[in-house]
């Protein structure tokens, strides 16, 4: 396990269990993620990488294709009593029209306690649609994008965002919102 968007030599405060585990074919093994208790911050989630490795046993015929998989799994840790209800996140984001080096942007603020995942944003302008880069948003803090092939976004012309969010059960939900000057 390692610490999110960091340097991964930090120490995380969980334990995994077990480790390192055999597995024959079609089994199944249950991780249990063990938190120590201290160390993380206890007014907003905080995300980190799981890293969980197959690695095949060595086949006892040659010209065998053998393929590794290792998986990254976002982990979050939600202290308990953070104030707010995590569903309602998207619907009060802050979406504010900047200038990103020159070109149009996108500003997003989260004053929330939790993380927001997106799967796409996308500014509308008309008929037009805009994509923007934006993937997840940390908790009481906003991020600034240049919006991709921009360049005709009439300053303080109605536009919309449109954008998904990706919940506690993985699934895209659409939303979408006014963005503000």
């Amino acid at each position: 396990m390692e610490p999110f968007g960091t340097s991964t030599d930090q120490d995380v405060p969980f334990a995994l269990t077990p480790p390192l585990k055999r597995l024959n074919g079609n089994a199944r093994q249950q991780l249990r993620i063990l938190y120590l208790g201290m160390g993380l911050p206890a007014d907003r989630e905080s995300v980190f990488w799981l890293s969980v490795q197959e690695i095949p046993q060595k086949s006892k015929d040659e010209n065998i294709l053998q393929i590794a998989v290792r998986q990254r799994i976002k982990l979050f840790y939600r202290p308990a009593g953070l104030p707010g209800d995590v569903d309602q996140v998207p619907s009060r984001l802050q979406w504010r029209r900047v200038s990103k080096e020159g070109k149009p942007g996108l500003e997003i603020r989260n004053d929330s306690a939790f993380h927001i995942s997106f799967g796409t944003v996308n500014v509308k302008s008309g008929s037009n649609s805009y994509p923007v880069p934006a993937t997840m948003l940390p908790p009481y803090s906003s991020q600034s994008f240049a919006i991709e092939r921009a360049s005709s976004l009439a300053p303080g012309g109605a536009t919309k965002i449109e954008f998904e969010s990706i919940n506690d059960d993985g699934v895209a939900v659409q939303h979408s919102g006014d963005l503000s000057s």
